[in-house]
């Protein structure tokens, strides 16, 4: 890998990493208590994973220059990997069958405050 690329992938992980401490403290504020950070699985990574009493929410976070380009960034296979890992993580709670899920989006703006979409999977 040449010197360029390399940095290339560092400043993209780096934004991922500013995008979703921005994304887990724009939830605190909402109400939210973030149980899990870059969740992974062989099956497949989540985001964050939040709660707000008995629902929670696992959520994609997406920096793009803008709501659609975010909410487009969720590819189908995407969606099927992070629906595996939620059921994973899911079946690992103790409370499992009083919880409701929810799959989330939280787009990461420039400029701007952090978006939260709330039933991504639905507002398509």
């Amino acid at each position: 890998m040449g010197a360029e690329a390399r940095l290339s992938r560092q400043r993209a992980y780096r934004k991922g990493h500013r995008g979703e401490w921005l994304a887990a403290f724009a939830l605190r504020l909402k109400g939210y208590r973030i149980l899990a950070h870059r969740f992974k699985t062989p099956l497949g990574e989540i985001d964050l994973i939040a709660r707000r009493g008995d629902l929670v929410a696992i959520v994609e976070v997406k920096a793009r220059p803008t709501l659609g380009e975010a909410m487009e960034a969720v590819s189908f296979t995407a969606q099927r990997r992070i629906d595996a890992a939620a059921d994973l993580w899911l079946s690992r709670q103790p409370d499992y069958a009083r919880l409701s899920l929810r799959y989330d989006l939280v787009a990461v703006l420039p400029r701007r405050w952090p978006v939260h979409v709330e039933n991504i999977y639905a507002a398509r």
